[in-house]
């Protein structure tokens, strides 16, 4: 071989390793722009035959559930869809990429009899390369190309260039198939707290059977669907809480934040810097810029509990964001937008309140909306037993241990006036629990938490109950006889076919405690 030969052999050499890192580069940008594998592989290709001499570029991947290698990119192939085109194990040149597990290198197409021709693109007459696509130590797939005719001579350099590029190609497709994992570990994660959350915050959380309760019930269904704003009225621990958040969970809203705050909890000038967010140095000890509640819960709900304790100053602020839907954050001169569903709570009476000018009479008009009123334990009785057990079961779950509530427990529990409804009856047993050894809370674990043992209800004088009903205990029976007597011995043992000193000897046995009226 002459000089000039030899120097031209060289030189073209040198074109084709730069044409080849410049396609490689080219390759890298291209995977790097887009967490779409299906977008990436197709401009991979096209890098590849644009800048590599490479020509209608082929992809496929292997099926995870059938091992086909499935066709999922092509340059040069417009008419038919990839995801039709499959290669079954050991069909084809795929096939004897993957049986082979290393590059095939073709220089005449017809010379092979397994080439199926499938994509109906390739020169029949020209060279064909394919080279596996590996993800850690698994073949996950196959990369093909046809260099032109007069390429002949350089189908090893080709094959080696396909190779390093195969090798980036299995790197994007393993990111490709972490990123997918996590993000089905997310949806999955995702879709488990949506029901757990539903469940925690949904209808059957709250107990109630009683007319009062199923009217609420109503209510909510009917107010979740919109976007009305509702005031929850009922006193102390009747669980306005947990009917906020029924409202929130079963609206359109469930997928946005629900927000919570206790107004009664922070003085005005807190709690304005926790609705409306500060800006940085709008006072001493603003560090950062803060976001406020109600931007938190943009798109989402806002459960402003005891709302009956803004003073009136602030009332003002707070109208402004229920009539307008606008907020400027403590120190802030921009106007912010929000789209918040409020839902407000209150134990006080606000009518009377707004009659003395405690409370804003067009702030009232617009909470006051949609009421819901949630009646006090001592007016549904008859679901104490119901809420008695869903409560032990959840502090049995919180304790680690089974829990048991006897009839006897029961009884002393249904004839108390609970002033501070659910929320008292739930503080008694859990204290019954902790002073019950073997988990079984019975009416001595009941009465020593400090309780006060009735078989009469409600707040007036004690009714009239059948004293020979065989419901009733002895030590029921006789404390029932002592409340209807209005504690007098002796009148309550005439009620009972006892004598006086009868029934001063069951009141001291059965460690009753005599009031004295």
């Amino acid at each position: 071989m002459d000089i000039y030969s030899r120097d031209t052999g060289l030189r073209r050499r040198n074109e084709q390793l730069e044409a080849q890192l410049d396609t490689l580069f080219q390759v890298s940008q291209v995977l790097s722009r887009s967490l779409d594998l299906k977008e990436t592989l197709a401009g991979v290709l096209s890098a590849l035959h644009e800048g590599g001499g490479l020509e209608r570029g082929m992809v496929t991947l292997a099926d995870p559930e059938t091992g086909d290698q499935q066709v999922v990119a092509v340059h040069g192939l417009r008419t038919v869809r990839t995801e039709d085109i499959r290669y079954g194990p050991g069909e084809g040149v795929i096939g004897m990429v993957m049986e082979a597990g290393d590059c095939v290198v073709l220089s005449r197409i017809t010379e092979e009899p397994r080439f199926t021709g499938k994509l109906g693109i390739y020169d029949s007459e020209g060279p064909f390369i394919g080279v596996p696509i590996r993800v850690a130590q698994t073949i996950a797939g196959v990369l093909a190309a046809q260099p032109s005719r007069d390429e002949r001579s350089q189908l090893k350099a080709h094959a080696r260039f396909l190779e390093m590029v195969a090798n980036v190609i299995g790197q994007s497709v393993r990111l490709s198939r972490e990123v997918e994992r996590e993000r089905q570990e997310l949806k999955e994660e995702r879709d488990t707290l949506r029901r757990t959350v539903r469940a925690q915050y949904g209808f059957d959380n709250i107990i109630g059977h009683t007319q009062p309760m199923r009217r609420v019930f109503e209510q909510v269904r009917q107010v979740s669907k919109w976007n009305t704003t509702v005031l929850i009225r009922g006193e102390t621990g009747t669980g306005k809480e947990l009917i906020a958040n029924a409202i929130h969970y079963n609206s359109p809203r469930a997928r946005g934040a629900f927000v919570k705050l206790n107004c009664a909890s922070l003085p005005e000038n807190l709690l304005e810097s926790e609705l409306f967010g500060h800006e940085k140095g709008a006072f001493t000890g603003a560090m950062t810029q803060k976001k406020g509640r109600f931007e938190q819960a943009d798109g989402g709900t806002l459960f402003l509990d005891e709302i009956g304790e803004v003073s009136a100053a602030f009332q003002a602020k707070l109208l402004r964001v229920l009539q307008e839907g606008e907020l400027e954050r403590v120190g802030g001169t921009r106007t912010i937008k929000v789209d918040v569903r409020v839902v407000a709570a209150t134990h006080r009476d606000l009518e009377t309140d707004v009659a003395n000018g405690k409370f804003r009479e067009d702030l009232y008009y617009r909470l006051n909306v949609m009421p819901i009123y949630l009646p006090a334990l001592r007016d549904r009785m008859e679901d104490i037993p119901d809420i008695a057990r869903f409560l032990i079961g959840k502090i049995g779950g919180q304790q680690a241990r089974e829990l048991d509530l006897t009839d006897s427990a029961l009884r002393v529990l249904m004839h108390h006036d609970w002033p501070g409804n659910v929320r008292e009856l739930e503080n008694c047993l859990e204290r019954a629990a902790v002073m019950s050894e073997d988990g079984t809370i019975d009416r001595d674990s009941v009465l020593l938490t400090g309780i006060e043992e009735r078989v009469s209800g409600g707040r007036g004088p004690a009714r009239e109950i059948d004293l020979d009903d065989p419901g009733l205990d002895e030590r029921e029976r006789v404390i029932a006889a002592l409340e209807q007597a209005g504690w007098v011995q002796a009148k309550a043992a005439r009620l009972l076919n006892m004598t006086p000193r009868q029934i001063a000897y069951r009141i001291q046995t059965l460690n009753i405690k005599v009031k004295q009226i």
